[in-house]
């Protein structure tokens, strides 16, 4: 028996729609890290994605109406989306991101997609969801890449202009993270249809979570086609296979809603039995029978990195926006409750992570918009973007509290904290992202070797063996190259050392060279002593998992930070964000080395890599006195790292943004007070008006600064304020005006 053949016996065996999951996208900046030798050449030689001047006019003009038309309480307190609201967002090609041109469509950059989902997002989530589906995967994008020129001549104009609104329906409820374990089924068989025999599909299906389906009129349905006939010539089970159908084909069941968390989307159900269709109902014909699970994953990729991220990012600014303006302007023990350290903690954390997203959002992007499909980053990108988005969210419902428990049009974090979880379990559960994917697929895409490793050991070619033996031998030489590379990283003083002239940059580009080194090494003996068993070794696979993604992260942020504008303003949330990082990167090597099942290799690797002599990189609290301080300042890095925040009308975040601008005007009339009342001059008042109208009667400030000081009371009550209702719940407080109207209960 040879070799290859021991290796076959040994391997679990890969389903197809494994192996077409493995085999779909490609690779970037994440294979270097891999592979233990970080590209920073590539990575800061690559210029940002930028807006072109038809994106940007989209974004000053029908999207700043949407921005304006939006009342993010009047959609959560709705059954349904405001008419208004649909109808602008069809009249105005908002479904229409990705079509391409030449059918109407605006065929926009993935930035500028992500970007305008974001803003959305700080204001209605929702709406943001409404407007996300159509442009990520689903029968829009499926038809452009895959549709015949019928299919396409005639779906895609009417996808732009709103004429049908689509939505993909894939999920069942026997299978859910097992999206290729389908029960729904087609049959190959013959019917009637006006009089002639056609072949078609017999369909029967039953799903659930499908996003826009209760007003779709254009149903993308996965199942699984049959042919125990070999009507079709091949053989009797096809695999899974794309359908486009009108919702009201005789047979389609469409319309039972879901309520995910009072979120009022539209999402529901969609089921049918023996429905009859012809094979031009098959997206891109019949010779795409069996290759609809091939064409979502080549597309699943590229919508994984944009929508869900885009929301995880616009969480983090929002989060940042209005925690850190609170902590200005919420008094406590007479300071701001930003000046007190426990505080001070959820800031940083809030700052700290809000860059990482922004820059893993900047990062991933780029690659989309240079024509990869990168399978690992946008996995990363998606369960990593949602749950630091809902660390942020957390924090600051922490610290805004009371404030941020009530509902109304003065709390913006209520309907974000309902939806975060929604973003945590749709395309992927963070939990199978994290566990089977990451690695699952970094392993095989990001190895220069292991992928046609794999496809040779299952060859069936007369030349197998002799393809697996070259192959085979090549591995053993990178792997020892790399293992080297580790032992150099981690005793010879400046192997792996940085090259940025940056004295910060440059201690991190090392740290991520030391680190990349070890991973490298980690994963060809995880490789090589646990083989096909690491795939079930979920905990051990996710760390290295975590490993791959904090060093891709470290990586996005030094690229964001040394081409941004504001680096100096910048600085703080830099190093607090990539040090976070670094230190979960670190974490996950520990625990990954403290876990492996065999005690001899990883004691071994752990002397030969130096890690009981490497020092570990930690946020300290004076970053996070540091960055907590940066927060508080109206300066171009809080503008940068909040520029998705609308503030188009008046809501919650206008309110904080008015009250903390005037009271950065009146911080020296507040510190004269202050002084005024610890030299004696001015007697302490139980009220901020009594306090200011004593200090005018005293001569410490003047009329006008007594003015000013009062309206700047009347801001700072109505943005410390929560709402009101009455005992059946009809809302009392009004945002349109300076001061709330009270009505009486």
């Amino acid at each position: 028996m040879s070799l290859r053949q021991k290796f076959k016996k040994i391997l679990p065996e890969i389903s197809r729609t494994e192996q077409e999951a493995l085999d779909a996208g490609d690779t970037w900046i994440e294979a270097s890290i891999y592979q233990g030798k970080p590209d920073f050449d590539t990575l800061l030689q690559t210029a940002p994605s930028k807006l072109t001047e038809e994106e940007q006019a989209f974004i000053d003009g029908p999207l700043s109406e949407l921005l304006m038309m939006l009342d993010d309480m009047e959609v959560h307190d709705s059954i349904h989306i405001p008419p208004r609201v649909l109808q602008f967002l069809k009249d105005n090609k908002f479904f229409s991101f990705i079509i391409p041109k030449e059918y109407g469509g605006l065929e926009f950059s993935a930035y500028a997609s992500s970007t305008i989902v974001a803003s959305i997002s700080t204001k209605s989530n929702p709406i943001a969801t409404t407007v996300m589906v159509p442009n990520s995967l689903g029968p829009g994008e499926l038809l452009a890449h895959f549709g015949t020129k019928e299919q396409k001549d005639h779906y895609l104009p009417r996808l732009v202009d709103g004429r049908d609104i689509p939505c993909f329906a894939l999920t069942s409820p026997e299978a859910g993270s097992d999206a290729g374990g389908i029960p729904d089924r087609a049959i190959v068989t013959k019917q009637v249809v006006d009089g002639e025999e056609v072949i078609g599909l017999s369909c029967t299906w039953d799903k659930r979570y499908i996003t826009l389906a209760p007003i779709a009129t254009v149903l993308g349905l996965a199942v699984k086609v049959f042919d125990p006939e070999g009507l079709l010539g091949g053989e009797a089970d096809l695999g899974i296979t794309c359908l486009l159908l009108p919702s009201d084909y005789e047979g389609v069941e469409i319309g039972n809603r879901h309520k995910p968390l009072g979120v009022n989307f539209y999402n529901g159900t969609t089921r049918g039995n023996d429905v009859f269709v012809p094979m031009d109902f098959v997206i891109g014909g019949e010779k795409n029978v069996g290759k609809g699970w091939q064409m979502l994953v080549a597309c699943l990729g590229a919508g994984r990195g944009v929508s869900l991220p885009a929301n995880g990012c616009a969480t983090g600014h929002a989060a940042l926006k209005s925690t850190s303006e609170y902590a200005a302007i919420r008094e406590q023990f007479g300071m701001p409750i930003g000046k007190f350290e426990g505080i001070q903690e959820q800031l940083a954390l809030i700052g700290g992570l809000t860059f990482n997203l922004e820059a893993m959002r900047h990062l991933v992007l780029n690659s989309l918009d240079l024509g990869f499909k990168p399978s690992v980053i946008t996995a990363i990108a998606k369960y990593h973007m949602t749950e630091m988005g809902r660390t942020t969210l957390q924090a600051a419902m922490d610290t805004q509290a009371g404030k941020a428990i009530q509902m109304g049009p003065n709390n913006v974090l209520a309907t974000a904290y309902f939806a975060t979880p929604i973003g945590i379990t749709v395309e992927g559960a963070n939990i199978l992202t994290r566990n089977l994917m990451i690695f699952g697929q970094g392993a095989t895409r990001c190895h220069p070797h292991v992928q046609d490793l794999i496809t040779a050991i299952h060859s069936e070619e007369p030349d197998a063996d002799k393809q697996f033996n070259k192959l085979f031998k090549s591995t053993i030489g990178y792997s020892i190259k790399n293992f080297f590379r580790g032992v150099g990283s981690g005793y010879l003083p400046g192997f792996g050392k940085g090259k940025n002239p940056d004295k910060m940059v440059n201690e991190f580009e090392t740290r991520i060279n030391r680190l990349s080194a070890i991973l490298a090494v980690q994963s060809d003996f995880a490789l090589l002593v646990l083989g096909g068993d690491l795939k079930r070794k979920e905990m051990l696979s996710a760390r290295l998992g975590d490993m791959l993604s904090y060093l891709f992260m470290a990586m996005g942020n030094i690229k964001f930070y040394t081409q941004s504008d504001n680096r100096e303003a910048l600085k703080p949330y830099f190093e607090y964000g990539t040090t976070w990082a670094l230190q979960r990167a670190e974490e996950a090597l520990t625990a990954y080395s403290d876990n492996f099942p065999n005690r001899l290799v990883a004691n071994w690797l752990s002397l030969k890599l130096g890690m009981p002599f490497m020092s570990k990189t930690k946020v300290s609290d004076k970053m996070i006195t540091t960055l907590s301080d940066a927060t508080l300042k109206n300066d171009g890095a809080k503008k940068e790292l909040t520029h998705l925040v609308s503030m188009k009308g008046r809501d919650g975040f206008s309110v904080l943004t008015e009250a903390y601008e005037a009271k950065l005007a009146v911080l020296p009339l507040l510190d004269k007070m202050k002084q005024a009342v610890r030299a004696g001059k001015l007697v302490k008042q139980l009220t901020f008006e009594e306090l200011v109208l004593a200090a005018a009667e005293v001569h410490v400030i003047s009329v006008d600064e007594k003015d000013e000081l009062l309206q700047y009371d009347v801001k700072r009550k109505l943005a410390i304020a929560v709402d009101e209702y009455t005992f059946d719940m009809e809302l009392l407080t009004n945002n349109g005006v300076d001061e709330p109207i009270l009505k009486s209960a």
